[in-house]
């Protein structure tokens, strides 16, 4: 049986499907690719479709657009369904894509226009091994066969991000107000996939003005502690 999180959910999704799936005129979806660091890797929260099409599957979490709600609203509105930030305003959250391939839903002509959200630690209400509405995280490069066209979209998402992390600060949105240069890296290192070389990042991050240390330091296990930075607001000035 599913849980009261799971019969919330379907209700909210419900109340704004279309009333008619096999209407003449396209239909509006949005997606929400949501993500964080978790384990030191990047992590995105799929669902479980609980009918058809591609019932048993994940998926990126999204719902139809309502008659009088904006796009973003509609974003905004599935971060809240799926319970798993304390402030949805808090949130950083970008249009990433629209995808309207003619059959990419079994059921009607859909449009979707996928948003990405980026969730700091601290704003996650949603925590590990929490089940709600059957929601869990999966590494964002390594997760299960998703529904409809929902790898290309995770796809192009990882690749917006990884595009995006040369000329951008967008890797802050995935860190506390104040980090290490080692918390810094792994965010870099789980959007690109990749290792980085210790000394060559610590050295490009620090000559291009983007950080500030502050006077506080955090201690791990045995090692000495550690300094804390956090991004300068007048870099982007």
């Amino acid at each position: 049986m599913k849980d009261d999180d799971a019969r919330a959910s379907d209700a909210a999704a419900e109340a704004h499907a279309p009333a008619d799936a096999t209407a003449e005129h396209p239909l509006v979806t949005v997606d929400v690719v949501i993500l964080t660091m978790r384990r030191r890797r990047l992590e995105a929260l799929l669902i479980k479709r609980q009918r058809w099409p591609y019932e048993g599957l994940r998926a990126i979490p999204g719902g139809f657009v309502g008659r009088d709600e904006s796009l973003e609203d509609a974003a905004r509105r599935v971060l809240a369904d799926r319970a798993i930030v304390r402030d949805v305003r808090d949130v950083y959250l970008e249009q990433l894509y629209t995808f309207g391939d003619p059959h990419r839903d079994p059921r009607a002509r859909v449009i979707t226009v996928v948003y990405y959200a980026l969730l700091r630690a601290d704003q996650l209400h949603l925590r590990a091994g929490d089940d709600a509405a059957d929601a869990r995280w999966f590494p964002a490069y390594e997760h299960p066969a998703l529904a409809f066209d929902h790898d290309k979209i995770l796809d192009y998402t990882r690749q917006r991000l990884r595009s995006k992390l040369e000329y951008t600060t967008i890797g802050f949105q995935l860190l506390a107000p104040s980090f290490t240069l080692s918390e810094l890296q792994e965010v870099y290192e789980a959007i690109l996939n990749r290792p980085l070389d210790k000394r060559n990042f610590r050295k490009k991050v620090l000559t291009t003005g983007i950080l500030e240390q502050i006077p506080e330091t955090r201690k791990a296990g045995q090692h000495r502690p550690a300094a804390l930075y956090r991004f300068n607001p007048g870099a982007d000035k």
